[in-house]
């Protein structure tokens, strides 16, 4: 008899998501359902602002994907202006976005996402000295040193989780599921992984530095602008630009030397659910692609990340993007509307309906009709998943020869073969490939940065007549975040925004069904999912979490009647 299991909230994301899963006789899902019961109303608020306006308030949609709302919503003003950088500004919003890559990818598999693979309280079953050689020998696969192989250091940090067990207070790493069997590495591993767990806690407080020395603070940094960026003294201050290349040179060696061997070993200790495609799901990949190399125009320059889409998992073949045949659909969303939009016609109008039926005193989704505030992207028809793995599937098929490097050496140094990047195992490890390969240009594009001002290049922004430029006007910012795909779209009537929509890399992956009941990307991801033990789904976190889900982007200031809380109004000309 099928069981129905409901994981509501998925902790260890941002926001609110449930997950639903039927499982038959055998613990195998064989159904599932993703929802977010939280509702997103940035677009409606920034109708009828200044567009100029429109980053500082888009920025607001997340907390985590810090400046990447922000860029995006400047750079779908310039698009829509006409408006090219200045080289000083492109390298900077590189620099800037690139650390926010490194800070995300880092956290989130250290502290989103380890401890599905990690067992912690098996770790007080490790031998520090056997747990020194485990270092070294990931460390070695990797081809570098280990951040640490210090047998002391491993005994100080299971001396205090010893102490946290004895005395009840796990605190962070409270009611996991320890001792599930679905838990693979050994002891000396586990120990390994929690030491990194701990040390990438300071790790990435300084990554974080480095988004803030020009961005002028982190989270939501405030220098980029409309036409270029305002770091003016950042830019001409070599010490400046030193202080982020230091912190960017320390953050690469944990890069390379823990965070890459910690991947290489769990996804060898994992490598039968790799080599079975355990939470591959839709296998059909797409990128917009990012980072641009050269001042050639909007969109036309050389991309670090190329656009496309792979279908089916062919690596034979890469689609170019056309944001024309990008498309939401609210079949079974939370929201009035009865056939997809393109960004620039959508609508952000709730209409709740509900749960479904309850049972045993809990209320079930009613997946018949309405059950999520996430909308539905399709791109040509076809339901796609984005994020570090695809924009690495992407490279592969566009036989893009930085990124197939990186993907083939990770390969050939785990001695995996290519399948296995279609899995919930391929997902981490493609943020891991992902995040070498940025630490690594990075490096060139400071010292890029550092040449150009030495040569006496200081132009920060592109001077531009709004009012001409701004009458009626229509843009978008399409590129990448460090989830995946993101887009935003901005219609300009009379010098103000008349719409605006936000398409997020959560709303591509966290999507529900589609008018043609066709399921999103962590729907289709959890389906032949082996569950080890229905109270402990492991394995429902563990796929949720490879993809990093935002949900805050995803969806956000109506009760669940539509009804209005509050309105406010600020006068920023007060007397003082």
């Amino acid at each position: 008899m099928s069981k129905h299991i409901v994981v509501d909230p998925i902790t260890r994301i941002e926001g609110h998501l449930r997950i639903e899963a039927v499982i038959d006789d055998n613990n195998t899902i064989v159904d599932a359902y993703s929802s977010s019961t939280m509702f997103r109303g940035i677009e409606t608020i920034l109708k009828g602002r200044d567009p100029r306006d429109c980053g500082l308030l888009a920025m607001r949609i997340c907390g985590v994907c810090t400046g990447t709302h922000y860029q995006r919503s400047i750079e779908a003003v310039e698009h829509a202006f006409g408006v090219t950088i200045p080289k000083n500004a492109r390298i900077v919003r590189n620099l800037i976005q690139g650390a926010l890559y490194i800070h995300d990818h880092v956290v989130h598999f250290y502290h989103l996402h380890a401890l599905d693979w990690v067992d912690i309280t098996s770790a007080l079953k490790a031998d520090p000295k056997k747990t020194a050689e485990e270092a070294r020998k990931w460390a070695g696969v990797a081809g570098e040193r280990p951040w640490t192989d210090s047998e002391s250091e491993f005994a100080a940090v299971q001396e205090r989780v010893a102490k946290f067990v004895k005395q009840g207070r796990l605190g962070i790493f409270g009611n996991g599921y320890w001792g599930n069997k679905h838990y693979k590495l050994t002891p000396e591993q586990n120990l390994l992984g929690v030491t990194h767990y701990l040390q990438a806690l300071d790790m990435q407080r300084d990554m974080a530095k480095m988004m803030a020395i020009f961005g002028g603070k982190n989270p939501h940094p405030q220098s980029i602008v409309v036409g270029g960026v305002t770091c003016v003294q950042d830019i001409q201050n070599p010490s400046r630009i030193a202080l982020f290349k230091d912190l960017l040179m320390t953050a690469r060696r944990f890069v390379k030397q823990a965070y890459l061997p910690d991947v290489y070993m769990a996804g060898t200790m994992y490598a039968d659910e790799a080599l079975d495609g355990t939470g591959a799901g839709l296998k059909n990949y797409m990128a917009y692609g990012d980072f641009r190399l050269d001042d050639t125009g909007f969109y036309n320059a050389k991309l670090l990340f190329p656009g496309g889409v792979v279908l089916g998992g062919d690596l034979s073949k890469v689609i170019p993007v056309d944001q024309s045949k990008i498309a939401e659909d609210v079949t079974h969303s939370w929201y009035e509307g009865d056939k997809p939009l393109h960004p620039f016609d959508g609508k952000t109008d709730p209409q709740y309906t509900g749960f479904g039926k309850k049972e045993n005193g809990i209320a079930y989704l009613d997946t018949k009709g309405k059950y999520s505030w996430i909308k539905s992207p399709i791109y040509d028809d076809n339901r796609v998943e984005v994020g570090p793995l695809a924009r690495m599937i992407v490279g592969v098929a566009a036989k893009d020869e930085r990124i197939s490097e990186y993907v083939m050496k990770f390969l050939k140094n785990g001695n995996l073969p290519t399948k296995v990047l279609f899995s919930t195992v391929g997902r981490t490890a493609g943020r891991a490939i992902e995040t070498e390969l940025m630490a690594d240009v990075m490096v060139e594009w400071v010292d890029e940065l550092a040449a150009n001002v030495a040569a006496g290049d200081l132009s920060t922004w592109t001077e531009f007549d709004f009012d001409k430029v701004s009458k009626n006007a229509k843009g978008y910012g399409m590129a990448e975040a460090p989830r995946g795909a993101l887009g935003h779209w901005v219609r300009i009537e009379n010098g103000k925004v008349a719409n605006y929509q936000a398409v997020v890399p959560s709303t591509w992956n966290a999507a529900p069904r589609d008018h043609k009941g066709r399921m999103g990307a962590y729907e289709a991801s959890l389906i032949g999912t082996k569950v080890a033990d229905p109270e402990q789904p492991l394995e429902i976190l563990r796929t949720i979490h490879s993809f990093d889900p935002c949900i805050a982007c995803a969806v956000h200031i109506v009760d669940t009647k539509g009804k209005e809380l509050g309105v406010y109004k600020v006068d920023t000309a007060c007397a003082i």
